[in-house]
């Protein structure tokens, strides 16, 4: 089976999101939607991906001078599943189209777990998107914790959680947002990132605290875990070691920056220079008092695309066994691979 895949929305995830799909041999891009005459829907048609949009939006895109192939509805009904990358909080909108079509959509972390039910992240649920119509994939710092956390949960290390997110304030093609020259904390304890861990983590007990700084980068996220059992910072990192999405750097090594960690991104020669790996400093994993320390980085660009990948896999009944998705999507996007 080669599955149809629309894409709906060519920003920031829907053109990551596109390229992985295209590098699958399972799954191609059946064509993607753009809704005005932007950089990226030219973008689209010379990356050879077909151009849908709204029906009002036909006549300023061919003006434009931009190939039209159809309307966003066309493209849906062609499809086997909808990637929605729509702008945040159209979710319900966007549903209900999807629905009214009769298709299956993968959502992400702009939209609340209720609108689905049912929330991704393909180390630690994969399962539970098993033929779902309707399905989000966990935001870009959501991701990142559960990566990390879970292998550690499922050894029954964790007694709970305490995480600290820096998060950058925009991403770097954004010049509409800020914060510019300020840092501003989130004044609601817990931040909306514990909950969202648990819709992927049951039953985890884990509390979170953001705060957002004048960075395009990257997040970084300083964990702290209450363990039950006295293990070293080596069995810690023992478990980390087998999985490709996380990837152990060393600040002592060159990289004891987000500056640095991007610069190595950008030298592996990957599209859009992206990590989809979440970078664990192995120098800054620490355990005193019981308590487990580490430090983390999330391109928040790109590690939610692999995820996108495994989850039409998992809707799409394609492959019941997460492991082997999991290896399928890696072989075929390079994850885990340092140089190319």
């Amino acid at each position: 089976m080669t599955a149809k895949i629309a894409i709906n929305g060519y920003g920031t995830i829907g053109k990551r999101v596109a390229l992985a799909v295209k590098a699958q041999k399972d799954m191609k891009v059946v064509g993607v939607v753009k809704t005005r005459p932007t950089f990226e829907a030219w973008t689209a048609v010379e990356n050879g991906f077909k151009l849908y949009t709204p029906s009002k939006s036909v006549a300023a895109m061919e003006e434009a001078g931009l190939a039209v192939a159809g309307t966003q509805e066309e493209l849906i009904e062609e499809a086997d599943l909808v990637v929605d990358a729509t702008p945040g909080k159209i979710g319900d909108e966007m549903a209900a189209l999807y629905r009214s079509l009769g298709k299956k959509a993968i959502f992400q972390g702009g939209e609340e777990h209720e609108l689905c039910g049912t929330s991704f992240n393909a180390y630690s649920n994969y399962s539970e998107a098993l033929g779902k119509d309707l399905v989000r994939v966990v935001s870009c710092n959501t991701t990142g914790l559960a990566r990390t956390l879970y292998p550690l949960w499922e050894a029954g290390y964790v007694r709970g959680v305490l995480a600290t997110m820096v998060r950058r304030a925009a991403d770097p093609g954004d010049s509409k947002k800020g914060p510019i020259n300020a840092i501003e904390p989130s004044l609601k304890v817990p931040s909306h990132h514990g909950p969202d861990v648990q819709t992927v983590i049951p039953g985890l007990p884990i509390s979170t605290v953001a705060v957002k700084v004048p960075t395009t980068l990257m997040h970084l996220h300083s964990v702290a875990v209450e363990l039950k059992k006295n293990v070293k910072p080596e069995t810690i990192i023992d478990r980390w070691s087998p999985l490709r999405r996380i990837m152990l750097i060393d600040g002592s090594k060159g990289l004891p920056s987000t500056a640095q960690v991007m610069e190595m991104a950008r030298d592996m020669g990957r599209p859009f220079s992206d990590l989809w790996e979440i970078a664990v400093w192995r120098d800054g994993v620490h355990v005193k008092d019981g308590v487990l320390y580490y430090f983390q980085a999330v391109h928040q660009e790109s590690d939610v695309i692999p995820e996108n990948v495994d989850c039409i896999r998992a809707m799409l009944q394609m492959e019941t066994d997460p492991q082997r998705s999991i290896d399928e999507t890696d072989r075929r996007m390079g994850v885990g691979v340092r140089r190319r």
